[in-house]
């Protein structure tokens, strides 16, 4: 074997030590529930400084834990309920490929059909498209590609290899489709133009009737409802300054969702069960399409690596983030906004899971923490994901990113 590889194996071996060994540390500990859950998340948002945070916990497909904390509205000071609707942001996304493979499953989209085959006339012949003229690489994109970001795209066509901001940005291939992984709402977009351009379906309608009809979730849409507005939640920003909500009339598969906490704890516990969906098709779902090996998830486009990644198979499935621990298989769906931070989580092969969803730009520095509460220790690859501890500021400073942090270590301050 060479050194370099026995290298990556022997730290893959260590790293995933680490785990079990954490694991088994807290075995006697179980996940906190009731009133010593409550305690915890609310000593979080204080110390987090986040306004409002809804939370529910799945056990074997039932939901165990479903409660709202803060408030949805400082000024107001009207307080976050579960019935409250909130961003959603990217978790649209993971909804989203589960209604696609009700395409797949009653034979109407195939996941590695070029998309080439479903569209009236070439892609680039569509105005939204017309950057791609002249490079045919558009035929070889497919599907699957799309809900994996294998695509070859930026984020979206306005953000620069380098993170940066373009609004004159042009569409276009950095890299062969199917080559890597690289986040890309531009992507799922494009899947959701060619299911109502190729097939004739109206996504929206689509996940009204596969998602949202199916598992009751009755104040969640992808556009603006007007009743909504009696029971909504404010975003903030890192300051807690308010931010508002934007009232969004298109609908877009890569984050256009309104939604509650009661409504995702319905659907993440349907999925956990495999409701709707046959066994095959919640396995093809889930199952790693492509292995990451980034640093972390943004810039999308940076070839700075990560062997850590390789100790939990971190990859990439349809539409949702899988890796492995000793709980057995993970599987995640993060969203993000300027006064949003939401995430869907499952580990234990789908039998524990638990969601998220913050009105603060500031959530995201607890998720590491909630999750470990909620469903014990993980290895939730909280640096890759940008997940940083509201307590470990350092770790985003530049220098921290050249450290690549093992998603199964205990956290610790690094020397900077």
């Amino acid at each position: 074997m060479p050194v370099r590889a026995l290298l990556f194996a022997v730290a893959a071996v260590l790293s995933l030590a680490g785990c079990a060994s954490t694991a088994s540390r807290d075995a006697a500990a179980p996940p906190l529930r009731g009133a010593a859950l409550d305690r915890e998340v609310e000593r979080l948002m204080q110390a987090g400084r986040v306004p409002g945070l809804a939370l529910a916990v799945i056990d074997d497909g039932r939901i165990v834990h479903l409660k709202a904390y803060g408030s949805r509205d400082l000024e107001r000071k009207l307080p976050l309920t579960t019935d409250t609707v909130m961003y959603g942001a990217s978790i649209t996304k993971g909804e989203f490929a589960y209604a696609v493979m009700s395409l797949v499953e009653s034979g109407r989209l195939d996941l590695d059909r070029s998309i080439a085959q479903y569209l009236p006339k070439p892609l680039p012949e569509y105005e939204k498209y017309a950057d791609l003229a002249g490079d045919e690489r558009w035929r070889r994109l497919t599907p699957r590609m799309l809900l994996s970001h294998t695509g070859g795209f930026a984020n979206f066509r306005f953000f620069t290899p380098e993170g940066g901001y373009d609004p004159k940005g042009k569409l276009k291939f950095y890299f062969d489709p199917g080559q890597r992984y690289a986040y890309s709402g531009e992507g799922i977009n494009l899947l959701q133009f060619v299911i109502e351009f190729g097939l004739g379906v109206d996504v929206a309608e689509l996940m009204q009737k596969q998602v949202y009809d199916r598992y009751g979730m009755r104040r969640t849409s992808l556009v603006w409802r007007e009743d909504f507005a009696d029971n909504l939640a404010i975003g903030y920003d890192q300051d807690n300054k308010p931010l508002g909500h934007k009232q969004r009339g298109a609908v877009r598969a890569a984050g256009s969702m309104d939604t509650t906490i009661a409504d995702q704890a319905a659907f993440l516990a349907g999925l956990a069960r495999g409701d709707g969906l046959s066994a095959a098709s919640k396995a093809e779902l889930l199952r790693p399409q492509i292995a990451i090996d980034s640093v972390q998830q943004f810039p999308t486009l940076s070839l700075d690596a990560n062997p850590d990644n390789r100790s939990i198979e971190l990859s990439y499935a349809l539409g949702w983030l899988t890796y492995r621990e000793p709980q057995g298989l993970a599987w995640s769906k993060g969203g993000h906004d300027d006064g949003t931070n939401n995430l869907a989580l499952c580990v234990a092969d789908g039998r524990r899971c638990m969601v998220i969803l913050s009105n603060s730009s500031n959530g995201e520095g607890l998720f590491k923490y909630l999750a470990d509460a909620t469903l014990g220790t993980t290895c939730l690859p909280w640096f890759w994901v940008n997940y940083i501890p509201y307590d470990h500021p350092e770790w985003r400073l530049p220098k921290a990113r050249a450290q690549a942090h093992s998603p199964c270590a205990p956290l610790a301050r690094p020397q900077l």
